[in-house]
């Protein structure tokens, strides 16, 4: 049979534009569907827009920390910083899309439903064909069952407020509610996050993890432990959120941030058979669905690897490499970090703390308050934990600083490729920068 398509991609985001732009360079007829705005979550609603507002928080805590070397008080402009954010965010769509075209790969604007293992229909109306498919529609918010759940918020709202509430009421303990918290109090706003649970940040070290809800609580948010929300509601001054035993809070703005989901709805995989479940697809370490021409990649894909953009990203070149034959082995994951972005920073790679308790590993803590580069912004906050194997390889890092992401990125790969003592020796970074800083500590 000849397809309309080699290749066709249901879902703009990383697990399909960063492997479907070489496809189609490649010589392959590629297509990409996309109902939103190509780049998915990540690019417009999620990792680039968050970053860009946190450039103000940033700026703030270190004019804060250094005192008098600089003259003048700084405050972040939310009206400010949401133009600053949409003047970055906003042409990044349409690069995506020149992009993809620029290399022969077709896009399509619209929701994809399939209708047999070769075949999707486009709005309903269309039906497109290809050779292979990848389904790449990532996650989608959780919302929680409880009365009035559509007065509350998600995270592409928030990133989107043209005006800050006075107050925010945040339900969650992951990096949205987090991140969200530090970026709205640093704005001015007052905040409440009530948790499920008396964890936070349950995938990091958690003494670190409290480090930094201390200095949350130090700025003014509101912590709930075991809140057990049972309802959102509509008040005189705003909302309200019923929660505990009979307990009451008012406040201006919901936001649910209580997880996210794989977005699988109304993609008809019944139809064709892909097995799933409510953690995500199904696939073998070809990254194969149970339909042998259908595929998946990224989010919403049912893995132990971190749902991040960087472990799309990886997926959708392997995927790339698989249908140009330019590999037929299975995907062999490399070591893939984590950061959440309050302020400071948690950041991590390799062997957790946890993981090295259990198996033994040489485990070495570092309070790095002291140590001179640090003292130049006046940082308040900075540890870290490093993890060695019997043979002394580096197999793991988890730093809590301003600069953790620099940090871990520098010694990444110590940690992926087994560096020796003396290859680490080897490596001289520039001086006086923290690369040097982390390389003389490894």
């Amino acid at each position: 049979m000849t397809y309309d398509y080699d290749v066709l991609y249901i879902g703009g985001g990383h697990a399909a534009h960063d492997g479907a732009a070489p496809l189609a360079a490649s010589g392959q007829r590629v297509a990409v569907v996309e109902r939103d705005l190509m780049g998915g979550t990540c690019t417009n609603y999620g990792c680039n827009a968050k970053i860009t507002l946190d450039e103000a928080v940033k700026l703030t805590r270190e004019r804060a920390r250094v005192g008098q070397i600089v003259d003048g008080p700084l405050t972040m402009n939310w009206a400010q910083s949401q133009a600053h954010k949409r003047a970055v965010i906003d042409p990044q769509p349409q690069e995506l899309i020149d992009k993809l075209t620029s290399h022969g790969a077709t896009v399509i604007t619209g929701s994809a439903r399939f209708k047999d293992a070769h075949t999707v229909t486009i709005n309903g109306t269309r039906d497109v064909t290809a050779e292979k498919i990848v389904i790449a529609t990532g996650l989608v918010p959780h919302r929680l069952a409880i009365p009035g759940s559509e007065l509350a918020h998600d995270s592409r709202d928030f990133l989107d407020l043209d005006h800050l509430p006075a107050h925010l009421t945040i339900v969650g303990s992951g990096y949205i509610s987090l991140e969200f918290a530090t970026i709205a109090n640093a704005a001015g706003a007052a905040v409440t996050i009530l948790l499920h649970g008396d964890t936070v940040l349950r995938h990091f070290y958690q003494p670190y993890v409290q480090l930094v809800v201390a200095d949350l609580k130090r700025r003014g948010v509101t912590f709930i432990a075991n809140a057990n929300v049972q309802a959102f509601t509509r008040d005189q001054t705003g909302y309200g959120v019923d929660y505990g035993d009979h307990q009451h809070l008012t406040t201006h703005w919901i936001l649910d941030a209580t997880g996210r989901v794989p977005h699988l709805d109304d993609l008809g995989l019944e139809t064709v058979g892909v097995q799933f479940d409510r953690h995500g697809i199904t696939v073998n370490d070809h990254l194969q669905t149970t339909v042998p021409n259908i595929y998946a990649a990224g989010d919403v894909i049912a893995s132990d690897q971190p749902k991040l953009t960087p472990t799309a990203t990886f997926e959708s070149k392997y995927l790339t490499q698989l249908f140009t034959g330019q590999t037929s082995a299975p995907i062999d994951f490399p070591v893939i970090p984590s950061v959440v972005f309050t302020s400071p920073r948690i950041a991590q790679a390799g062997v957790t703390v946890n993981e090295a308790q259990q198996r033994g590993l040489s485990i070495t803590h570092n309070d790095l308050e002291t140590y001179w580069y640090y003292r130049i912004d006046r940082e308040p906050l900075v540890k870290s934990t490093q993890i060695h194997d019997a043979q002394g390889h580096l197999v793991g890092v988890t730093e809590v600083s301003d600069q953790a992401p620099d940090v871990i990125n520098t010694l990444l790969p110590a940690i992926e490729f087994q560096f020796n003592r003396d290859q680490i020796n080897r490596l001289v970074g520039l001086f006086p920068t923290m690369g040097y800083a982390a390389w003389h500590r490894a």
